[in-house]
């Protein structure tokens, strides 16, 4: 009874590391870009949910992620406040867009921004956008995201 009391314990004990490493996968490096043009901020929620877990299964010293926003996808970025100086029908830079945000640039994600888009629907770059630069402002969204695929990006539409 003792040893089977000890085969028990032992088995316990070692289950969790067995499951962990049955669903342990090497991805790889992994070179990405998601492609965001959709205002709906759940939906964006969910995407920026996506690309933490993508960090997660990968490890973020495996990912060169880029996030590209153009259309009324830059509603991710854009300050509520600012939203009636804009074209947009959305401005979803709240606070817990912002934090979820921040959490993954800390891990190395690259927003960029789409200048036709900056243009087209009245957003100033320094003003209306949240924790965004000259340096993640592109020439065309769409352009970029073929240029990316070019270069070996793998596409994904969340």
């Amino acid at each position: 009874m003792k040893r089977l009391t000890t085969y028990l314990s032992l088995l316990l004990i070692s289950f969790p590391l067995i499951i962990s490493s049955a669903f342990a996968t090497d991805y790889g490096k992994q070179k990405v870009v998601y492609h965001i043009n959709y205002d709906d901020p759940k939906q964006q929620a969910g995407a920026l949910r996506n690309i933490q877990n993508h960090i997660n299964a990968v490890g973020a010293e495996n990912l060169e992620l880029k996030v590209v926003l153009h259309g009324n996808g830059l509603a991710m970025l854009v300050y509520p406040e600012s939203l009636s100086k804009t074209k947009l029908k959305h401005a979803n830079a709240t606070e817990q867009m912002q934090a979820k945000i921040d959490g993954l640039k800390d891990q190395g994600v690259n927003f960029q921004v789409c200048a036709n888009t900056l243009k087209g629907k009245k957003v100033n770059l320094q003003e209306d956008l949240y924790n965004t630069d000259e340096s993640a402002v592109v020439p065309s969204g769409v352009a970029h995201l073929s240029y990316l695929q070019a270069q070996g990006y793998t596409y994904i539409k969340p």
